[in-house]
């Protein structure tokens, strides 16, 4: 039987997915070193609220608050026993705003990285990461999700490890990867080394790509990096809103919602498929987006690099990463919106 994320695809030439979620949850109060996943439980009716922002606004997709579920992370809040009640409640909570919005809205289970790292520069060995990844999969199974969401990956061993637990748990997956590094993640994988890996797995994503990172023009630069591969496999794009900056005390993304219009547009005419917001995205955000993607037209060709940032803004590096040039200064290009 198809799933509800690939039926879905097969019927649209694009899904808008969701946007920010600590960004959502501070702005309810929640406070820095608190576990959102908590809140779950302890909060239900902020956590409704939260997956309400993006469905009302148009997103046909959106993140359960279960980014931090796994017991390495609730380990830090003395939670790692509860892996399993607080991804179920999570993806509950969501399955019940899905279910009341009158059409067809995936539920993703969020799916963050352990926190740790990957033998043999660290501790974590490849048999425990699937084993956290799939106690939390299994949660998330059980509250009704429609897909896990694998996200914000930088070693390509934690990624491999997510894919096996979507497998254990018999669940489709999508993983996205976060390019924060000159282009590379953390870790130094390039685009083109995702774009060439996930069609090595045993068990492949339903749909692949980037998420965070720097800014929007970067996170396009590296959809552009996925689509040239030349993968038939659909691309993600979740951009952050803007560069983040520290304004009295908090940190504020200077993305507005025309700008974030102009980069959902461009996401799509670079070749991804699944288009929504990361860090600083808010409901505003989205709509916009929405109405972007809905009132212009494909392009039918793919936006080079100086249309990006004229639209958007420059690239936080010279390269995304793959060329000789990777890691020197950035070209400083006039910024249209801020």
């Amino acid at each position: 039987m198809t799933d509800a994320l690939t039926k879905l695809m097969n019927e649209r030439d694009w899904l808008m997915a969701d946007g920010a979620t600590g960004t959502t949850l501070f702005n309810m109060g929640l406070v820095s070193g608190d576990a959102p996943e908590l809140w779950n439980v302890d909060k239900p009716d902020n956590i409704r609220a939260l997956y309400r922002g993006p469905v009302d606004a148009g997103s046909d997709i959106f993140l359960t608050n279960t980014f931090g579920g796994n017991a390495s992370r609730l380990k830090l809040h003395d939670a790692q026993d509860r892996v399993g009640e607080l991804n179920r409640v999570g993806a509950e909570l969501a399955r019940e705003v899905a279910d009341a919005s009158g059409r067809t809205v995936i539920v993703a289970g969020s799916v963050g990285p352990t926190g740790d790292i990957m033998e043999p520069m660290g501790s974590l060995t490849f048999d425990s990461a699937v084993e956290m990844f799939h106690e939390q999969a299994e949660g998330l199974k059980e509250g009704g999700a429609d897909v896990l969401w694998v996200e914000t990956i930088s070693a390509p061993e934690e990624y491999k490890a997510a894919a096996r637990a979507a497998e254990l748990a018999g669940m489709p997956w999508c993983g996205t990867m976060s390019f924060d590094t000159a282009g590379r993640t953390m870790m130094g994988v390039t685009s083109a080394d995702l774009a060439k890996m996930v069609e090595s797995l045993p068990n492949p994503p339903l749909a692949f790509g980037a998420n965070c990172g720097v800014g929007a023009a970067d996170l396009l630069r590296t959809v552009l990096g996925f689509a040239a591969q030349g993968s038939e496999r659909p691309i993600i794009a979740k951009g952050n809103a803007g560069i983040p900056q520290y304004v009295d005390g908090h940190i504020h993304y200077d993305g507005t919602p025309e700008l974030m219009a102009d980069y959902a547009v461009l996401a799509r005419d670079c070749g991804a498929k699944i288009i929504g917001g990361c860090c600083g995205t808010t409901p505003e955000h989205l709509r916009s987006m929405r109405e972007a993607l809905e009132a212009r037209p494909a392009s039918g060709t793919r936006p080079t690099l100086d249309q990006i940032s004229e639209a958007i803004g420059g690239f936080s590096s010279a390269s995304d990463g793959t060329g000789d040039d990777a890691g020197q200064p950035a070209r400083r290009t006039r910024r249209r919106r801020g």
